[in-house]
């Protein structure tokens, strides 16, 4: 199965990029993990700019939503909120076809944020019939470094963790 694991951080150390790194470097042969971390380089979404020919960088981001089987979102909370650079990406896809059923299900590298999450559980669960509200996968990594976070998810317990999670996705998937 392939994944799109998103980062919702703009951030070139961000501890959820290094997450979904790692969450790629552990999926191993049965599972396909790309991380999308360039969230900078989508233009402020406008209902002005969905005119063919899409700006290059959300083409990238639309194509590679269209190429996965299933989408992983990890996002950092800013002042209680979604990041605007992640609610851009989203609001790039809002009248797509790409996302409408695609498989989505959340990552988290804090022990907090949820108030975050649970705005993006409602806006995830508007734009995709599949979201997966019940799999959902937490590490307590605030402020780790990507080193840090790295290593951390290298341990039998993290591997195991992220093996499971993508399989109840993949499972979920195929039921559905």
């Amino acid at each position: 199965m392939k994944f799109l694991a998103i980062s919702g951080s703009a951030r070139a150390q961000s501890t959820n990029t290094a997450l979904l790194r790692a969450v790629a470097d552990i999926a191993g042969p049965k599972h396909e993990v790309s991380v999308f971390a360039d969230l900078a380089a989508l233009p402020v979404f406008s209902p002005d700019l969905e005119a063919s020919p899409l700006p290059l960088s959300v083409s990238l981001f639309v194509e590679a939503i269209r190429a996965s089987d299933a989408v992983l979102v990890s996002s950092p909370e800013y002042v209680r909120a979604i990041p605007g650079g992640l609610k851009n990406a989203i609001d790039w896809l809002v009248s797509r076809d790409e996302i409408i059923a695609k498989p989505i299900a959340l990552l988290h590298a804090s022990h907090r944020g949820d108030d975050m999450l649970g705005q993006l559980r409602l806006v995830l669960s508007t734009v995709s019939a599949q979201f997966y509200p019940d799999l959902f996968l937490r590490f307590e990594l605030m402020k780790a470094t990507p080193a840090q976070v790295n290593d951390h998810m290298q341990g039998p317990e993290a591997r195991q963790a992220v093996l499971t999670f993508l399989n109840a996705i993949e499972e979920r998937a195929i039921a559905s």
